[in-house]
């Protein structure tokens, strides 16, 4: 077998869907996407901080700011407006940063940082109509109950007044009809649908309206990309990046795997896209030089998941398997990805490697790549926040790790001066 095709085997295993323990990055297997709705104990996570613990009893929700009557409201209070549910993907902005070349620095999530649910809340025009939203309102600031480690800025968010008063837009308190999760946002969350999950405040506590954009960290400097393409490894213009707001256009396959024996295959998974929905899904045998029409099925939802399937009959030899959606406004993913600094929005046509045959091939194993000793500095400055999860999946270059560093001794980081040097010689030869 390939060794593209084995190395695809070893990483989709249900093991390699933990990324970071703590804060809790966790990716669905591949081999999940065949449900329209994902189950919740199967539903990514991912979270900047702590999961926080909130009592509903001292849990209420404020609005202030340029509205006519800043109000408070319980959960009791929200559900006393008018319910609705709605269907909606959820899909993290970085997903399907590890594909990226050069590789980029953040959580390295594979295909996993997305999921479908059935959401039910309210509006949020409804709860903005009681404080009175005044005209010169423009953008919502979005603040949770989360609290950010060391001296990282406090996750917030602003969603355009546009797209709160967009009567799809949602506060939900359930998920799949259920309460939603600690890890999901218990008790209240945003639903921002075609949208990526930055915009999806969890936690949810206060809405402030305001008239200019938030100049935050989370807002300023992160979720952002550039507003025209660039040349993989450039450098881009803070000027030239613009907030993370829609999703692209984009499928997955399910199955097989990567490897199957000869005969009459189904291959299916699922695809999903922005407010415009899923029209057509193709799939190629041939690494993307020929293309077949897929079988889409089950219900056609504006925001969720189309499931799509083929029969392949496939004989004895290596292939590498790549699917394509294209949407109702002609949007369609492309083979090669437009690559970004931060990695955003990840959407070309996914090439997996199969092998057809009629044995399994073992699964080759991996191991870390030698290192100088490990430095004082490396626990002492790196674990006050998370574990080596998180430097495990990167893989970056030592400037990369230097941007790094940089950030994180911003952030609180106990680095001393003279202790830089080696531990950037640790990061750079053992997560290379």
């Amino acid at each position: 077998m390939a060794a593209g095709a084995a190395a695809f085997l070893s990483r989709t295993l249900p093991s390699a869907t933990i990324l970071s323990p703590s804060p809790k990055d966790v990716e669905m297997p591949v081999g999940e996407f065949i449900d329209e709705i994902t189950p919740v104990e199967h539903f990514f996570v991912r979270c900047h901080t702590l999961i926080p613990e909130v009592k509903l009893g001292d849990w209420k929700l404020e609005i202030a700011g340029l509205v006519e009557k800043p109000i408070t409201l319980t959960l009791d209070d929200l559900k006393k407006l008018p319910r609705v549910e709605m269907e909606s993907v959820l899909e993290c902005a970085g997903n399907g940063r590890s594909f990226y070349q050069p590789r980029v620095a953040g959580a390295q999530w594979r295909f996993g940082s997305v999921g479908n649910a059935r959401w039910t809340g309210v509006r949020l025009r409804d709860v903005l109509k009681r404080a009175g939203l005044k005209p010169e309102a423009t953008q919502l600031l979005m603040d949770g109950a989360d609290v950010p480690m060391g001296t990282m800025p406090k996750f917030q968010r602003t969603l355009e007044v546009k797209k709160a008063l967009d009567p799809d837009t949602m506060l939900a308190w359930e998920m799949n009809g259920r309460p939603l999760t600690p890890d999901h946002g218990f008790p209240l969350r945003v639903i921002a649908p075609g949208w990526a999950s930055d915009s999806w405040v969890k936690w949810l506590t206060r809405i402030d309206a305001m008239d200019h954009e938030f100049d935050g960290f989370w807002m300023k400097t992160a979720y952002r990309h550039p507003n025209h393409h660039v040349e993989p490894g450039s450098t881009v213009d803070a000027k030239d990046m613009i907030p993370v707001t829609d999703l692209n256009v984009k499928s997955v396959i399910a199955t097989p795997d990567a490897w199957a024996k000869p005969g009459l295959i189904t291959v299916q998974g699922v695809a999903w896209s922005n407010a415009s929905p899923v029209t057509r899904v193709e799939l190629s045998a041939d690494g993307g030089k020929t293309w077949s029409a897929t079988k889409l099925e089950g219900r056609a939802t504006k925001y969720g998941f189309r499931k799509w399937s083929y029969g392949w009959k496939a004989v004895e030899g290596q292939y590498t398997l790549m699917s394509k959606a294209t949407n109702a406004a002609g949007q369609a993913q492309p083979q090669e990805p437009e690559w970004n600094p931060n990695g955003y929005l990840y959407n070309a046509a996914q090439p997996r490697p199969i092998a057809i045959a009629a044995t399994a091939p073992p699964i080759p194993t991996t191991h870390d790549a030698e290192a100088p000793a490990e430095p004082q500095s490396y626990k002492a400055g790196c674990f006050a926040c998370h574990d080596d999860n998180m430097m495990r999946q990167q893989h970056l270059t030592r400037a990369q790790w230097d941007r790094e560093v940089t950030k994180m001794t911003n952030w609180g980081a106990q680095v001393k001066p003279e202790q830089r040097n080696e531990l950037l010689d640790y990061l750079s030869a053992r997560f290379r």
